[in-house]
């Protein structure tokens, strides 16, 4: 794909289209073809070399020792990754492009079977004694390189399957999970939702729940209520399975707890997620129940309606905010942390490594991402203007230059677990924040752009905390038979009453507002991670501020780290410890902090 601009969403202002040229000139590309031919022969060729024989060269050092074996799956994973990375990225830029959907599943479907080629090399690695890795790792420099990879691979053993069976978990997924992501991923991009004689896709439909009209919102919500309870019946087949999917992989590697797998990818245990999730719920009544309460006010409404939880305040500026100024925005607010920052943040800009243009079949919403370590990230966006699509912008550039600083870890340690990951990416949000609100000196302005961080900070942990209950509700229910459209409708609303409170109205069709939210499908569970970033990069950014010197370097050790060490580890230089329950309410106080200051403002 060549870049290209637009001009939707973005007043004067051109849009960018990404540049994937860096990892392929198109979808006729001959380097694909050949790149997939030469994996499958290198990848037949380690596992003849290797296969039955890690235990042999873990005693030796050299061409024939375990560390050549690994800088030989790392490689392979290089190469796989650069396909797939590509192929996820076309798609993803317009996944109604019949030509992009069969490349993409074409290619998940060669790189599966090339895989399972290399699947006995993790397995057979974990079945190695501890003291004999220990001991090849302590006698060859190049292998004590990769000892934290050895270490975290570890950790999966206890639920890891024989050979066979994990060849068949990864030959079934093409038509099992990977094909029902997929079906979601299609069918909700083909939506079409007609708001006041528009028609409108589900991006700019959601956006318009943001809008200063209230009827604007009230159209939005109706027309999106009656087209996803129109399709209610895809999405129930599609959760019900891919939830009975999940509970027979838990089942067989046994995996307790619905969320532990996640937990597990994450490296986190489950208690600190828990003390998580017990403090966030602890605290809904002073934090988006008082919120709520007062915007309700703010609105001179006696109770928010469900679309209105999003809307502007009348003193938030309505103009819409150009792509040039937005990016001047977030590089300004990176450079006054580290100009190093935001050099690294300005090649997504300059080398075109940024889609951000509205479009018909487009994936909706925002990721980073990292691709492979050869290679650079990618970000995409639905910039329409709004202050939030800025803090956006924010958010995926911290994830964009977390990935840069860690790609030097290579293919397999640059990885980072998701809740370390959204800690770089919430605290890019939270530096671009602060420097819009030390130079807006305006009562007004002011407690609009507060108003508007405090419901940015409550979607991203009280709503994602929520999330995260429904989730392990719908899933602990699965495991004694389907859920019906209308029983996870219950559970849905049951978990946003509790969770926003009593000033906010659920009127009828907002029951089936959980349909849309693709973490539910693509990542179970991935969501508490978002309120795990926000509640740390609280504590993190309050050592930022009281930090004399030395904090900027520390961070980019952090980030640099990539997949290497564990939380506790990375975050011990600045004196926090997330194991600690308290930690947690500490983050939390933070937003309490900021509608403290919104009710003074209120009040004066």
């Amino acid at each position: 794909m060549r870049s290209t601009s637009s001009t939707a969403g973005s007043g004067a202002d051109m849009l960018p289209h990404w540049n994937l040229a860096d990892l392929y000139a198109g979808l006729d590309d001959p380097r694909i073809k050949a790149d997939v031919a030469q994996s499958e022969t290198i990848a037949r060729e380690f596992q003849a070399r290797w296969r039955g024989r890690l235990a042999e060269a873990s005693t030796r050092a050299g061409t024939d020792g375990l560390a050549a074996a690994i800088a030989a799956f790392e490689d392979l994973d290089e190469r796989l990754g650069r396909l797939i990375s590509y192929a996820s990225l076309v798609y993803a830029g317009d996944t109604s492009a019949p030509a992009h959907a069969k490349f993409y599943g074409d290619m998940q479907a060669k790189l599966t079977d090339i895989s399972a080629l290399l699947l006995f090399f993790p397995l057979e690695l974990n079945r190695l004694e501890d003291a004999d890795v220990d001991a090849a790792v302590a006698a060859d420099p190049a292998l004590a390189h990769y000892r934290p990879w050895l270490l975290d691979l570890r950790k999966d053993k206890p639920f890891q399957l024989d050979d066979r069976l994990e060849e068949l978990f990864l030959e079934k997924s093409q038509t099992g999970h990977s094909a029902w992501n997929r079906l979601f991923d299609e069918t909700m991009t083909a939506l079409r939702f007609s708001v006041g004689g528009e028609d409108l896709g589900l991006e700019s439909t959601l956006n318009l729940l943001q809008d200063p009209d209230r009827e604007k919102r009230r159209l939005a919500a109706a027309a999106l209520a009656e087209v996803l309870g129109a399709n209610l019946r895809v999405f129930t087949l599609i959760t019900n399975t891919l939830a009975k999917d999940k509970e027979i992989s838990d089942r067989w590697r046994g995996f307790g707890d619905v969320a532990d797998s996640r937990h597990l990818a994450n490296r986190v245990e489950r208690e600190v997620v828990d003390a998580l999730s017990d403090a966030v719920v602890a605290a809904y009544p002073t934090l988006s129940h008082r919120y709520y309460a007062l915007k309700a006010k703010w609105l001179g409404l006696e109770r928010l309606a469900h679309y209105d939880r999003n809307a502007p305040l009348p003193e938030t500026p309505q103009r819409e905010i150009g792509w040039n100024e937005a990016r001047d925005t977030v590089l300004s607010a990176y450079a006054g942390f580290s100009p190093d920052m935001a050099e690294i943040a300005g090649r997504f800009f300059d080398h075109g490594w940024i889609d951000a243009a509205l479009r018909p079949g487009k994936s909706p919403g925002a990721f980073a991402h990292p691709t492979v370590p050869s290679a650079h990230p990618y970000v995409l966006l639905n910039y329409m203007g709004k202050p939030r699509d800025v803090m956006t912008l924010a958010h995926e550039l911290g994830h964009g230059v977390h990935q840069v600083l860690a790609a030097p870890q290579g293919a397999l340690m640059a990885p980072t677990p998701l809740t370390l990951a959204e800690t770089a990416s919430v605290f890019g949000e939270m530096l671009t924040f602060r420097s819009l609100l030390d130079r807006t000196t305006d009562r007004r302005e002011r407690k609009a752009l507060l108003a508007s961080k405090v419901e940015d900070m409550l979607n991203t942990v009280v709503r994602q905390i929520a999330f995260y209950q429904f989730e392990r509700a719908v899933h602990v229910e699965r495991r004694g038979g389907e859920l019906t459209a209308e029983r996870l409708g219950e559970i849905w609303l049951d978990v946003q009453k509790q969770s926003l409170g009593p000033a906010i109205e659920f009127g009828p069709g907002y029951e089936t507002f959980w349909t849309y939210i693709p973490h539910f499908i693509h990542s179970p569970f991935y969501v508490y991670a978002y309120a795990f970033g926000d509640c740390l990069v609280n504590s993190l950014f309050a050592v930022y501020q009281g930090a004399a010197s030395g904090f900027q370097e520390k961070y980019f050790e952090m980030l640099r780290a990539g997949g290497t060490r564990h939380h506790s580890e990375l975050l011990a230089p600045f004196g926090l410890d997330a194991s600690d329950p308290a930690f947690w309410s500490k983050g939390l106080s933070v937003i309490a902090g900021f509608i403290d200051e919104l009710e003074a403002l209120d009040a004066a």
